[in-house]
Order: C-alpha cells, then structure tokens, then sequence
C-alpha cells in the first residue's frame, strides 16, 4: 500500500471513528459483573429498598417492609443560598428541584440552571427502612429556622415526623457556602418501649432522558455510575437494567452513587468506611411515549438505637457541575465522571495544561489556542517528517505513475519498481502516515477533554463566539476549517487514482458538515491546528523544492 492511500485510509478511518461516536450514542458500557453481587433491589416498583443479610445491624424482623399507606400531598419550600436555590417537599422530604446560580439555563439563558425538577422527574430521596418509620412517601413536617443562608456560612433545613410508636425523626439538610455538597442526615430519638434496629437509603430518582440542549450530533452518556475501590469506575446505562444485565459492586465500605449527565452530576457519598450496600431498579417502565423513571442509591445501616435513646446519621449529597479539581476533594474517583474512555491517561494531563493556561491568559478560547500551538511544537519533529515525505512523494509522484502505466499488466514488476524508486531517493512509503499515527490518541483525547469540559459551558472567545460548548451561530469556524482542508489537500501529493483524488477532495466537505453542528471550542482546536498544519507544511515543501532545485543545478 503506497503512502497516498494510507493518508486517504486514515482520514476515512478518522471519519468513521468520528461518525461513530458522534452520531451513535458512543457509551453503551458492558456491565461490571461482582462476583453475584445483587443487580437491583427486591423492593417492588417504587416502594422502598430492601437491604440484603449482608450488612451489618440487620432490622428487627418485619421491619424491612414500607408502610404502605395512601397517597398524600406535600408542600414545597425554596431554600436559597450562595450557589443554589433548592426546593424541598414535606413529602418525603425530598429534594424535588435544583437550580444553580452560577450557570445559565441551557435554552433560556436569562434563568439558571435547574438539575433536579419535573422536566426530566429528578430528584433526591431518602428514608428510613421498618414499619411505620418515615421514608419518601411520608408526611414530613418543617421546623421552624431561616431558608435563605444570606451573609451566613452554613444553612441547617429540619423536616420533623413521628410515628405511631413513639419514635420522632428529625431530617435536616445543612448546605454550606462555596461548595454544591450538602450534607443529608436524620437524627431518630426512640421513644418506644422496644430497641430499634433499621437502615436509611438514599436515592437519586431520574428519568431515562437525555438533558435538553446536547450539541447536535454529539451524545454523551446519562445514567447512573457507581464506584468502589475494587470495581473502580463503571457505568449501567438504562437499558442494561431493563434487560436485567446491570450488575453492581459488592456491599463494602467505600463507593458513591451517581447519575451523570454532560457537564452535571448527582452522587451521594457515604461517609469512609461506612458499610454501604448499592441498588439499582426500574421504577417506572416507559409507556405511551412517556420516559422510564430510574432508582439508583445506596443503603446504610443505622446504629441500633435502645427506648429512651437517640441516634444519628448522614450522608453528603453532591449536586451540581463537573469541575474535576472540586469533586476529587468530594471523593475519591469522582472525578471519574469526566470520563476520558482509555483515554483517560492522556486527557487527564491535557486538562491541566488546558486549566495552567486559562490561569494566565484568562479566557479558555484564547487557552484552546494556545494549547494547540504548545501540542503543534511538541509533535513538530513529527511532523516535519511526515510533511517531508509527503514532499518528496510529491516530487516522484509522475514517476510513480509512469511506473503504473508502464507495467499495468505486471503487477509484482510493479511494484519491484516503485519499491526500487523509494530506495533510490531515500523515502519510506510509510513515513508521511506513521507519525501522523501515533498523534491519533492525543488529538481524539484533546477532542475528549474539550467536548467534556463544563469550563466550556457559556465561556465566550471573541466576536460572534459566546459560547464555546454550542455551534457557532454564523458558521465562520466550520466554513474557515473547510477551506483550511481543502489547502492542505492541494499541499498534499496528488493521488494517481482518480477515484482516490476525488475522496480527498470530498472530505473536507464532509468534516466540514459535520463540524457545522459541533461545539465551537472543537472546531476552534481543528482551524488552528489546521492553520499551523498548512504553514508548516507549505515551508518543508517549499524548502525541499529549494533542495531538489539547487542538487539538479548542481548536476547540470
């Protein structure tokens, strides 16, 4: 295979690659298997999870069961701090919506952002496991206390229910400034004449659709992940629940929970060394058009509790945007859910350079910019053999078309000959291809880093660009790109093959379709990468034709 047809071989597989991932929903994980660990609880549809015998401090007998009773209404109230307003319903106690202050709404940009809320029926549950105990489908009652934190550093919301047998649960939210973590726990005061053994479960509840406002063409995955030192980062999508494949960690005492979604995420994090138990079920199977509703959550025990005495417990809930240096502070592996694919080992370094550079020049298109040239001068050597190559076949390109017209009926001569021709003029057929191979990971994990990143969330670059997570409104990126590829195409050496020659002169146009739809901050990487490309390999080419000029001179 000569070195035009790898070229044309690598834009078509980089395409593809492309194309696949961009027009197909490219995570569809398969699902962790843990040693028969439980896929979903055995709680029926939408009542209260059940523990399994392999946690610790085991509820009394009966007291597994939920306390089925009528239906009955809740009230909300908002609860405003410095970067949320929350709305919390006395059913359940549940937190029923979430905005947040400092990020702008995805098709409304006047309003913030709302994770949880009856768009996408999302929300924060919790309760308590045992007859007659309160869980999300009790009648909570607000204490009195501020619900807005003003000049304040902590803000403490309790919820107050009691139960037939005397014991009174008090559930309190303490949301606290500068950070989207806010701690979840019960304080339980036993005023029963027997001893009290039960767990809690908390619980994120979501719909299977994915956030409005997704770039066109560009899927990223939504749907719960789970993460434990022994099975690390993994992620079930929907499907695989309702195929029955899901498959969760073992019971443990380290691990979170979350739903991800680009750009946010919800994960509640048990305290170190907590025993914890994970679950995962469907609660709402879609019908009629309507969207199937998801439980993912976790299960810990609660310190058994005799008459006359009072216990507590918590877990932090997180709950709000991707900003990998905040949630590594959160919990180990949360990160993670900036998922990087098998790329992670290089993404995670382009990232910090990319946030080094924002740092100092202030605005994260002009940090795209710079990080593209930094990545240009470290892949030069690179390069310069590659553009060098494809010079020189360039130069020999009659020739080798002589060579194919000449022995078209012998085609084993034919390629002795062509063989011979590259060692005469010292060029290897590969070496215009290889360097540009062995770039492919760092340029798709810069692809990654930049599709991933919620910094790029309504960060504006200049002009027209106001948002680099969205398409340009007026198209100059994708159509400067267009006509960046059609120079290099020129640049390159033309290829024999008819049919080869009309392929590279038609996918510009088809990368450039397609990065109509793409975020801006990705087709601002590709113009400038395009730009360095075509300086960069019109002055080899110019200096190798000055060469091949003075040696002919010289022969003369």
């Amino acid at each position: 295979m000569d070195n035009r047809r790898l070229i044309l071989l690598f834009i078509f597989l980089f395409s593809s690659y492309l194309l696949w991932n961009e027009w197909v929903k490219f995570n569809h994980p398969q699902p962790v298997v843990a040693n028969g660990a439980p896929a979903t609880s055995t709680a029926a549809n939408g009542a209260v999870p059940t523990p399994s015998a392999t946690l610790p401090a085991a509820a009394v007998p009966g007291a597994t069961a939920s306390n089925p009773a009528a239906p009955v209404a809740g009230q909300t109230v908002t609860v405003k701090t410095d970067l949320v307003n929350a709305d919390i319903s006395t059913l359940g106690g549940d937190l029923v919506q979430m905005t947040l202050r400092n990020y702008q709404g995805t098709t409304d940009k006047s309003q913030p952002f709302t994770l949880f809320g009856a768009n996408h029926r999302y929300a924060a549950q919790t309760g308590l496991i045992g007859d007659n105990l309160p869980n999300h489908k009790s009648l909570f009652k607000l204490l009195p206390g501020p619900l807005d934190m003003g000049t304040g550093n902590e803000l403490k919301v309790a919820l107050e229910a009691d139960t037939p047998d005397g014991v009174k649960v008090v559930k309190t939210y303490t949301f606290h400034r500068g950070t989207y973590l806010v701690d979840v726990g019960y304080d339980i005061v036993n005023g029963s004449t027997h001893p009290l053994n039960t767990h809690a479960y908390f619980q994120l509840l979501r719909d299977d659709k994915s956030p409005g406002g997704e770039p066109r063409m560009v899927n990223t995955y939504t749907g719960p992940a789970f993460y434990t030192e022994s099975d690390k980062y993994h992620k079930v999508s929907f499907s695989d629940v309702d195929k029955g494949k899901a498959k969760l960690p073992q019971p443990g005492t380290d691990g979170w929970v979350a739903m991800v979604q680009h750009y946010f995420v919800s994960a509640w994090v048990p305290r170190d060394k907590t025993p914890r138990e994970f679950f995962l079920r469907n609660v709402t199977p879609a019908q009629n058009g309507q969207p199937g509703t998801y439980a993912a959550g976790v299960i810990v025990p609660v310190s058994p509790v005799a008459p006359g005495a009072k216990t507590s417990i918590d877990v932090p809930l997180f709950a709000g945007p991707q900003i990998q240096s905040e949630l590594e502070k959160v919990a180990p592996g949360l990160n993670l859910v900036v998922d990087y694919g098998w790329l992670t080992i290089i993404a995670s370094p382009i990232f910090w350079a990319l946030e080094w550079i924002h740092k100092a020049v202030g605005n994260w298109g002009w940090a795209i910019v710079v990080l593209t040239v930094l990545i240009k001068l470290i892949f030069f050597p690179l390069s310069a053999a590659s553009y060098k190559s494809m010079a020189k076949m360039r130069q020999i390109t009659p020739r080798l078309q002589h060579i194919k017209e000449h022995f078209a009926d012998d085609r084993q001569r034919m390629n002795q000959e062509m063989m011979e021709l590259y060692r005469k003029e010292k060029i290897n057929p590969l070496g215009g291809c290889l360097p540009i191979v062995i770039q492919i990971p760092v340029f798709i994990a810069l692809y990654w880093v930049l599709l991933g990143a919620v910094e790029m969330r309504n960060a504006p670059w200049i002009g027209w660009i106001t948002d680099l997570s969205t398409a340009d409104p007026y198209y100059v990126l994708p159509v400067i790109m267009m006509i960046s590829m059609f120079i290099q195409t020129r640049l390159n050496p033309t290829p024999p093959d008819p049919m080869q020659a009309k392929m590279m002169m038609i996918m510009p146009m088809i990368f450039g379709v397609m990065f109509f739809f793409f975020p801006a901050g990705l087709v601002l990487y590709w113009v400038v990468n395009n730009i360095l490309s075509i300086a960069q390999q019109w002055q080899i080419t110019r200096m190798i034709g000055a060469a091949s000029a003075a040696a002919n001179d010289a022969k003369a």
